[in-house]
């Protein structure tokens, strides 16, 4: 299918659904310059992947009313092992377009920690929300899918803790794809001075969604000396097509620290980029990735240095079978004056198949002297002597290809700091692997 930018929606249709919503002004006319900005915009440029015949646009439908997952007592049991029904803490859950429960703790919530869908986000805490919403992290005029984004936003959460305020029990958002064609979801996170926060996403398809568009955006902000850690799964369904974009922020001395287990079945571009602004400033990423079937994937994975003494780490592992594509780029930038940085990466990949492939690429662009910086990538298959230990222990040789699959994946996935989410990529890894 031809990508098409013509949409089935207009300036009358998103003024409407913005008022509908008790959307803010400012919102409303980002949207509406967003729309304006679609056609002219270019598609993003993902290394070695031709998306210009994916769909991101074509679909009738831009919200679903979902009357049938009404409740966290009839979510599916697959979804209803993630959370603690009976105790839920600080939790966000979001089914098609449909903000379906959410908690935080009286005592976070004293302390101004603020954590909801966005819309109710923008309408009770405007002047926050604009403040950080696509301005320093994703711009609306980026590029086609950005703007797409920005003009159709149906759904997401907003995220904040205020300075001086260390949350220690992790956030957690699931966000459920039932019945929705389109999702144009929006995470915006933002830790002020001297915060700490972990918050820990799933995105999950309860069928293979044939014909579904998933254009995600995450912003993290961490201000000076705040810490972040994200974690995320995403299993959307193999008919899906995913343009996934997580940016993160740092101020002086913060850490942003990504651990993401990218397991969609269907055709997914992702593009994680953190911006060191601050002096010693820290973004730690760490990727996993399987992939079968058919399915085109293309993993950009960018650090970029604008502060002194920052210090960016990359590492990405993935593993392929079937026919199955994938390509990983990690860039680590090193802009003039952010002396005293580091910037290191590795990047492997396993195949499992004859037709599986997978694509390693490491790209340093340093543009100051005073730094350190280096990378690592290999793409290929099991190693032989590997097996032939384990077998030689008395283990078949599909458990030992099992365990050499874990443990190349395990740096990852132990990151992960909440066990029922942990466990959930691991039983996914075994489904996708086997």
């Amino acid at each position: 299918m031809t990508l098409e930018t013509k949409l089935p929606f207009d300036q009358e249709y998103l003024s409407n659904y913005s008022k509908q919503l008790g959307e803010p002004q400012w919102l409303l006319d980002l949207r509406l310059q967003a729309l304006a900005k679609v056609e002219d915009l270019p598609l993003p440029k993902p290394d070695k992947t031709k998306i210009t015949n994916w769909n991101f646009t074509q679909f009738s439908k831009h919200t679903v009313a979902n009357n049938s997952l009404t409740s966290l007592d009839v979510l599916p049991e697959g979804i209803k092992t993630l959370l603690d029904v009976e105790n839920a803490g600080n939790v966000y859950v979001q089914v098609d377009n449909t903000a379906l429960y959410t908690s935080l703790s009286e005592e976070l919530t004293s302390k101004g920690v603020i954590f909801t869908d966005i819309f109710t986000a923008a309408k009770n805490h405007s002047e926050l929300v604009e403040k950080y919403f696509m301005k320093d992290g994703v711009k609306v005029d980026e590029h086609k899918l950005a703007a797409l984004h920005a003009a159709l936003l149906n759904g997401g959460a907003f995220l904040y803790v205020p300075k001086n305020v260390t949350v220690e029990e992790p956030f957690q958002a699931i966000y459920v794809h039932d019945q929705a064609e389109a999702m144009f979801n929006h995470v915006l996170i933002v830790a002020d001075d001297n915060s700490a926060v972990t918050y820990v996403e799933n995105y999950i398809s309860t069928n293979d969604g044939e014909g579904s568009i998933f254009n995600i955006v995450t912003e993290v902000i961490a201000g000076s000396n705040a810490t972040v850690q994200y974690g995320a799964v995403d299993t959307l369904g193999k008919g899906v097509t995913t343009y996934v974009n997580r940016r993160g922020v740092a101020g002086r001395d913060a850490r942003i620290e990504w651990a993401l287990g990218l397991m969609n079945d269907g055709d997914t571009i992702s593009e994680n980029i953190t911006h060191l602004i601050g002096d010693g400033s820290v973004g730690d990423t760490k990727t996993v990735v399987v992939g079968r079937g058919e399915q085109k994937q293309n993993f950009t994975t960018s650090v970029i240095h604008h502060g002194k003494h920052t210090d960016g780490q990359i590492l990405k592992h993935g593993v392929m079978k079937d026919s199955a594509s994938s390509v990983f780029n990690g860039i680590g930038k090193i802009e003039h004056g952010a002396t005293k940085s580091n910037a290191e990466q590795e990047s492997r990949v396993l195949m499992l198949s004859e037709k599986a492939r997978g694509d390693a690429n490491p790209i340093l662009l340093i543009d100051e002297d005073d730094v350190t910086a280096g990378h690592a990538a290999s793409a290929g298959r099991v190693d032989p002597m590997q097996l032939y230990y384990l077998m030689s222990r008395g283990i078949s040789k599909s458990e030992a290809e099992r365990l050499v699959i874990h443990g190349f994946l395990a740096p990852v996935v132990k990151e992960l700091p909440i066990e029922k989410v942990k466990d959930l990529l691991v039983q996914v890894i075994e489904r996708k692997v086997k």
